[in-house]
């Protein structure tokens, strides 16, 4: 048995509101060309609190939904913000490691998998479990960040540091925030087919106060600020040097500050061989 290392980033509230605020800030950039032709059975692994889930809804209306998570706390709440805004979407809701999924053999005609793949110790072993559940020909679509891709003036040593620090106690708990870059090679290890990966970057300035609010204070540099417990006992940095660190990421989010990001996004077809 495999399972999935702890979520870093945490259950809270808080991580909640960031999640849905990353979600909708960047639903047109990662959702953009995705979408399912009526009555194929999509599956969404590691679905979370259901922000993505309902975006693939909007863009789907009349596809096959089945939504997995292995927290059962997050699945209520996805169960209760896609009833309320999808209340006659075809969905079901499944509390399930993705190593273990209970469904039969080719039982998707595609998968969906946003931000997962980061948090696993064994993301081509994901991969490779998820073709068996994928008919032969069906798609998967992954959509993964990476923290080394971020630049931003004013730039900073020491906001770059605490940034270091969120990738670095993501690393000691077996998971990986550079994941970004390496999705090609992961799928085509894992027996995919016609991979393909393109970058989807984020790029905010005053001139984007939506990006600025949305992604670079409330979904960035709030995912950077929840660790500082972690970071300051782990010894990563000073007390001193976080909160200058700190201080520095919100000045790229004033009038002369820029932000940039780059997600990726790629697309693979299940070829239907013997999965290993």
């Amino acid at each position: 048995m495999t399972t999935p290392i702890d979520y870093v980033h945490g259950y809270s509230a808080h991580e909640t509101r960031r999640l849905g605020d990353q979600a909708d800030t960047l639903a047109a950039l990662l959702h953009s060309g995705t979408a399912y032709p009526a009555g194929s059975k999509v599956l969404e692994v590691g679905c979370g609190v259901g922000a993505q889930t309902a975006h693939l809804m909007a863009a789907s209306p009349q596809a096959h939904f089945t939504a997995v998570d292995i927290s059962a706390d997050s699945l209520a709440q996805a169960r209760t913000r896609v009833t309320a805004q999808y209340p006659d979407a075809h969905v079901s809701w499944h509390q399930a490691n993705l190593f273990e999924l209970p469904f039969p053999d080719a039982s998707f005609d595609h998968v969906f998998v946003c931000f997962v793949l980061e948090h696993l110790a064994a993301p081509r072993h994901a991969l490779t479990a998820l073709r068996r559940v994928l008919r032969p020909g069906g798609t998967l679509t992954v959509i993964e960040g990476d923290h080394g891709s971020t630049f931003f003036h004013p730039d900073s040593a020491y906001a770059h540091a605490a940034i270091d620090c969120q990738v670095q106690l993501q690393s000691t708990a077996g998971g990986n925030a550079l994941i970004g870059r390496e999705l090609h090679p992961l799928l085509t290890g894992a027996g995919y087919a016609d991979v393909v990966v393109r970058p989807r970057a984020v790029y905010a300035d005053r001139s984007r106060p939506t990006l600025v609010n949305g992604f670079t204070r409330n979904t960035f540099i709030a995912m950077i600020e929840s660790v500082r417990e972690d970071a300051l006992a782990a010894g990563l940095m000073t007390p001193s040097d976080w909160d200058r660190g700190i201080a520095d990421l919100h000045r790229t989010a004033t009038a002369d500050g820029t932000f940039h990001y780059t997600f990726f996004k790629a697309l693979a077809v299940n070829p239907g061989d013997a999965v290993d």
